[in-house]
C-alpha cells in the first residue's frame, strides 16, 4: 500500500484504502455487523471492558486507569482514522465507522460495576442518548470530519456516565 508519507491524511496514490484507519474506525471489523453497526461497536467495548474487567485486580483502580488510557489512545487514534475513511468511503458520518461508539462506550463505563446488571444499564443508556442525540449532543456532529464522528458520541458517552451514576447510588 503507497501512502504519502508526509501526510498520513492524504489519499495514496493507487486509489487503495488506508488500512490501519479501517481496522480502527470500525473496531477490528464490528462495524460491518448489520443490523445497527452502532450497537455492535457498543457491544465489542462492553466485551473488552467485561474481560479487563475479569483479568484485572478489583479494588485497586486498575480498571479505571486502563479505561481511562483506552478512552484516550482510541480517541487520539480514532479521529484521523475517521476522517480517513469517512473522506474514503466518500460519506461524512459512515455507519461502519463505530470507534466513536466504543469511545462513548467506554465513557459510560467509567464508573460501572464489575457485574453484568450495571454494565447492561450503561450500555442501554449510551445506546439511547447514541440515537436520540439530545442537545447539545446534535451540535457536536458539526465539528469538522472526524471530531464530528467522534465527539457527538463522548457527549453520549458522559450523558450516560452521568445517568448510569445515579442509578448506581440506588441499584
Amino acid at each position: 500500500m503507497k501512502t504519502d508519507t508526509a501526510n498520513p491524511m492524504a489519499a495514496n496514490n493507487a486509489g487503495e484504502k488506508c488500512r490501519w484507519a479501517w481496522i480502527v474506525a470500525t473496531f477490528f471489523g464490528a462495524g460491518f455487523g448489520k443490523p445497527g453497526p452502532g450497537t455492535w461497536g457498543s457491544v465489542g467495548a462492553v466485551l473488552v471492558w467485561a474481560v479487563a474487567a475479569w483479568a484485572l485486580p478489583a479494588g485497586s483502580g486498575t480498571l479505571l486507569v486502563w479505561l481511562a488510557c483506552g478512552i484516550v489512545l482510541a480517541t487520539i487514534i480514532g479521529v484521523p482514522a475517521s476522517t480517513i475513511v469517512a473522506r474514503e468511503s466518500g460519506r461524512e458520518d459512515p455507519q461502519c465507522v463505530v470507534i466513536d461508539e466504543v469511545i462513548g462506550q467506554w465513557i459510560a463505563l467509567l464508573a460501572c460495576p464489575r457485574d453484568w446488571a450495571h454494565a447492561l444499564i450503561a450500555l442501554v443508556l449510551f445506546r439511547l442518548f447514541d440515537i436520540r442525540k439530545p442537545w447539545p449532543i446534535r451540535k457536536l456532529e458539526n465539528l469538522p470530519e472526524g471530531w464530528g464522528i467522534v465527539f457527538d458520541d463522548v457527549a453520549a458517552g458522559v450523558y450516560a456516565l452521568a445517568i448510569a451514576s445515579l442509578i448506581h447510588i440506588w441499584y
